[in-house]
Protein backbone atom coordinates (compact mmCIF):
# COMPACT_ATOMS: atom_id res chain seq x y z
CA UNK A 1 0.00 0.00 0.00
CA UNK A 2 1.61 3.38 -0.87
CA UNK A 3 2.50 5.68 1.84
CA UNK A 4 3.53 9.68 2.19
CA UNK A 5 7.18 9.79 3.16
CA UNK A 6 8.74 13.24 4.08
CA UNK A 7 12.51 13.27 3.38
CA UNK A 8 15.34 16.25 4.13
CA UNK A 9 17.94 16.28 1.78
CA UNK A 10 20.80 15.22 1.50
CA UNK A 11 19.69 11.67 1.35
CA UNK A 12 21.05 8.86 2.72
CA UNK A 13 20.70 4.69 1.93
CA UNK A 14 18.34 4.52 4.90
CA UNK A 15 16.03 7.84 3.63
CA UNK A 16 15.71 6.13 0.14
CA UNK A 17 15.43 2.42 1.34
CA UNK A 18 12.31 2.59 2.93
CA UNK A 19 10.93 4.09 -0.38
CA UNK A 20 8.55 1.79 -2.59
CA UNK A 21 7.00 2.39 -5.89
CA UNK A 22 3.86 4.58 -5.77
CA UNK A 23 4.83 6.33 -2.33
CA UNK A 24 4.78 9.66 -2.42
CA UNK A 25 7.54 11.89 -1.69
CA UNK A 26 7.59 15.23 -0.20
CA UNK A 27 11.06 16.63 -0.32
CA UNK A 28 12.28 19.34 1.81
CA UNK A 29 16.05 21.07 2.07
CA UNK A 30 18.11 21.84 -1.53
CA UNK A 31 17.87 20.08 -4.55
CA UNK A 32 19.56 21.01 -7.97
CA UNK A 33 18.31 20.82 -11.18
CA UNK A 34 20.11 20.08 -14.34
CA UNK A 35 19.33 18.92 -18.28
CA UNK A 36 21.12 17.28 -20.57
CA UNK A 37 23.73 20.02 -21.43
CA UNK A 38 24.33 20.68 -17.97
CA UNK A 39 24.47 16.68 -17.40
CA UNK A 40 27.27 16.43 -20.17
CA UNK A 41 29.36 18.87 -18.73
CA UNK A 42 29.20 17.45 -15.02
CA UNK A 43 30.23 13.96 -16.39
CA UNK A 44 32.94 15.50 -18.58
CA UNK A 45 34.06 17.05 -15.07
CA UNK A 46 33.99 13.99 -13.30
CA UNK A 47 35.69 12.15 -16.28
CA UNK A 48 38.70 14.67 -16.07
CA UNK A 49 38.94 14.40 -12.59
CA UNK A 50 37.48 17.95 -11.55
CA UNK A 51 35.40 18.90 -8.97
CA UNK A 52 31.75 19.46 -9.76
CA UNK A 53 30.33 22.22 -9.24
CA UNK A 54 28.44 21.08 -6.05
CA UNK A 55 28.89 18.13 -3.76
CA UNK A 56 27.03 15.20 -5.50
CA UNK A 57 27.24 12.90 -2.39
CA UNK A 58 23.33 12.30 -1.14
CA UNK A 59 21.71 14.67 -3.38
CA UNK A 60 18.81 15.18 -5.79
CA UNK A 61 18.71 16.57 -8.99
CA UNK A 62 15.51 17.53 -10.79
CA UNK A 63 15.73 17.34 -14.74
CA UNK A 64 13.59 21.10 -15.31
CA UNK A 65 14.27 24.23 -17.12
CA UNK A 66 12.38 26.32 -15.07
CA UNK A 67 10.41 29.71 -16.59
CA UNK A 68 11.84 32.93 -15.94
CA UNK A 69 10.75 33.99 -12.12
CA UNK A 70 7.94 36.51 -12.11
CA UNK A 71 7.90 39.34 -9.93
CA UNK A 72 8.17 38.64 -6.37
CA UNK A 73 8.83 34.76 -7.04
CA UNK A 74 11.67 32.71 -6.75
CA UNK A 75 11.17 30.92 -9.53
CA UNK A 76 8.37 30.52 -12.49
CA UNK A 77 7.02 27.30 -13.94
CA UNK A 78 9.07 24.34 -13.31
CA UNK A 79 7.42 21.45 -14.68
CA UNK A 80 9.53 17.93 -15.29
CA UNK A 81 11.26 17.44 -18.26
CA UNK A 82 11.76 13.97 -20.04
CA UNK A 83 14.23 12.14 -18.43
CA UNK A 84 15.30 9.65 -20.51
CA UNK A 85 17.74 12.05 -22.20
CA UNK A 86 19.62 12.08 -19.03
CA UNK A 87 20.06 8.17 -19.03
CA UNK A 88 23.56 8.58 -20.89
CA UNK A 89 25.11 10.42 -17.89
CA UNK A 90 22.95 9.09 -15.01
CA UNK A 91 24.94 6.26 -14.36
CA UNK A 92 28.35 8.47 -14.21
CA UNK A 93 26.75 11.07 -11.81
CA UNK A 94 24.43 7.83 -9.46
CA UNK A 95 28.68 6.03 -9.29
CA UNK A 96 29.36 9.40 -7.85
CA UNK A 97 27.07 9.77 -4.89
CA UNK A 98 24.15 10.86 -6.49
CA UNK A 99 20.94 9.60 -4.49
CA UNK A 100 17.81 10.40 -6.41
CA UNK A 101 16.82 12.02 -9.68
CA UNK A 102 13.55 13.73 -10.12
CA UNK A 103 11.79 13.64 -13.49
CA UNK A 104 8.99 12.11 -16.27
CA UNK A 105 8.79 9.30 -17.78
CA UNK A 106 10.93 5.98 -17.49
CA UNK A 107 14.02 5.13 -17.49
CA UNK A 108 16.29 3.04 -19.47
CA UNK A 109 17.82 -0.50 -17.79
CA UNK A 110 21.62 0.83 -17.12
CA UNK A 111 20.05 3.29 -15.18
CA UNK A 112 17.77 0.93 -13.11
CA UNK A 113 20.82 -1.26 -12.97
CA UNK A 114 22.62 1.81 -11.60
CA UNK A 115 20.31 2.77 -9.27
CA UNK A 116 20.00 -0.50 -7.74
CA UNK A 117 24.20 -0.62 -7.31
CA UNK A 118 24.01 2.31 -5.90
CA UNK A 119 20.63 2.67 -3.73
CA UNK A 120 19.43 5.50 -5.09
CA UNK A 121 15.85 6.05 -6.52
CA UNK A 122 14.12 7.81 -9.66
CA UNK A 123 10.85 9.89 -8.65
CA UNK A 124 8.40 11.45 -11.31
CA UNK A 125 7.17 14.67 -10.82
CA UNK A 126 3.62 15.29 -11.70
CA UNK A 127 3.92 16.81 -15.30
CA UNK A 128 1.32 19.62 -16.35
CA UNK A 129 1.31 20.61 -12.55
CA UNK A 130 4.34 22.70 -12.81
CA UNK A 131 3.05 25.81 -11.06
CA UNK A 132 1.92 23.67 -8.11
CA UNK A 133 5.27 22.18 -7.93
CA UNK A 134 6.87 26.05 -8.43
CA UNK A 135 4.85 26.56 -5.02
CA UNK A 136 6.84 24.34 -3.44
CA UNK A 137 10.27 26.35 -4.54
CA UNK A 138 11.36 28.84 -1.94
CA UNK A 139 14.50 30.04 -2.62
CA UNK A 140 16.43 29.82 -6.88
CA UNK A 141 20.05 30.49 -7.62
CA UNK A 142 22.25 29.93 -10.43
CA UNK A 143 25.40 27.98 -9.55
CA UNK A 144 26.97 26.97 -12.45
CA UNK A 145 26.64 27.14 -16.21
CA UNK A 146 24.63 30.86 -16.74
CA UNK A 147 25.38 30.58 -20.57
CA UNK A 148 22.74 27.56 -20.91
CA UNK A 149 20.03 29.75 -19.59
CA UNK A 150 17.35 27.94 -18.23
CA UNK A 151 19.36 24.69 -18.30
CA UNK A 152 22.14 25.84 -16.29
CA UNK A 153 22.64 24.57 -13.11
CA UNK A 154 20.10 25.79 -9.84
CA UNK A 155 20.36 25.23 -6.71
CA UNK A 156 16.69 25.27 -5.14
CA UNK A 157 16.05 25.46 -1.46
CA UNK A 158 12.42 23.17 -1.33
CA UNK A 159 9.48 22.65 0.83
CA UNK A 160 7.40 19.40 0.55
CA UNK A 161 8.19 19.61 -3.50
CA UNK A 162 5.68 16.76 -4.33
CA UNK A 163 7.27 13.59 -6.19
CA UNK A 164 5.70 9.71 -6.84
CA UNK A 165 8.22 7.29 -6.47
CA UNK A 166 8.83 5.20 -10.20
CA UNK A 167 11.83 3.30 -9.65
CA UNK A 168 13.02 1.84 -6.00
CA UNK A 169 16.71 0.69 -4.89
CA UNK A 170 14.88 -2.74 -5.72
CA UNK A 171 14.50 -1.86 -9.38
CA UNK A 172 10.90 -2.28 -9.03
CA UNK A 173 9.28 -0.14 -11.85
CA UNK A 174 6.25 1.65 -11.77
CA UNK A 175 5.87 2.00 -15.40
CA UNK A 176 6.25 -2.00 -15.86
CA UNK A 177 3.60 -2.68 -12.53
CA UNK A 178 1.30 -0.38 -13.72
CA UNK A 179 1.30 -1.83 -17.26
CA UNK A 180 1.13 -6.14 -15.47
CA UNK A 181 -1.64 -4.64 -13.16
CA UNK A 182 -4.04 -3.86 -16.64
CA UNK A 183 -3.17 -6.34 -18.02
CA UNK A 184 -4.71 -8.53 -15.70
Amino acid sequence: MPKTVKLQTPLSDADVSVLEIGDTVLITGTIYTGRDAAHKRLVELLEAGRELPFDIKGQVIYYVGPAPAPPGKPIGSAGPTTSYRMDPYAPVLLDAGLKCMVGKGPRGPEVIKSMIKNKAVYLVAIGGAAVVVAKSIKKAEVIAYEDLGTEAIRKLEVEDFPCIVANDISGKDIYQEGVKRYKK
